[in-house]
């Protein structure tokens, strides 16, 4: 990890990263516990992992990587970020978006209220996604 990506992720975990990423794994194990929540939960956990350091990488849809549909990019998919929105993308989304909104007040704030922007879109959706780091 360059010095300006390891910057910006620890400057990163201080401006709400690390609540945010906090809240993205309550919501994997509250799935976890419900036993029934388990694909959601491995999507959570995921991105959780992502909203910690999210500098240096970003979230695609597998479809990209793995060059076909699977369970997550297909129909199934659709049906599971349509449950997934109702149950907890809703408010991790508007948790991202108010933490957004208080960042781009200053300039320099900026880049992690965009962050945050991108995380409150795969808040919606976030089944079907992987990560994978920026090439250089």
């Amino acid at each position: 990890m360059s010095p300006l990506r390891l910057l910006l992720n620890v400057l990163w975990l201080l401006t709400g990263g690390l609540w945010m990423a906090a809240a993205w794994f309550v919501a994997a194990v509250i799935m976890v516990v419900t036993i029934i929540g388990l694909p959601w939960a491995r999507a959570a956990f995921n991105i959780g992992g992502y909203t910690l350091l999210p500098f240096g990488q970003r979230a695609i849809s597998r479809r990209i990587v793995i060059g076909r549909d699977d369970l997550g990019t297909g129909p199934l998919g659709l049906v599971g970020n349509i449950i997934w929105v109702v149950l907890a993308g809703w408010w991790l989304a508007l948790a991202h978006l108010l933490h957004a909104i208080l960042l781009a007040i200053t300039i320099i704030g900026l880049p992690f209220a965009w962050a945050h922007w991108k995380l409150a879109g795969i808040a919606l959706w976030p089944i079907g996604k992987t990560i994978v780091p920026i090439e250089v």
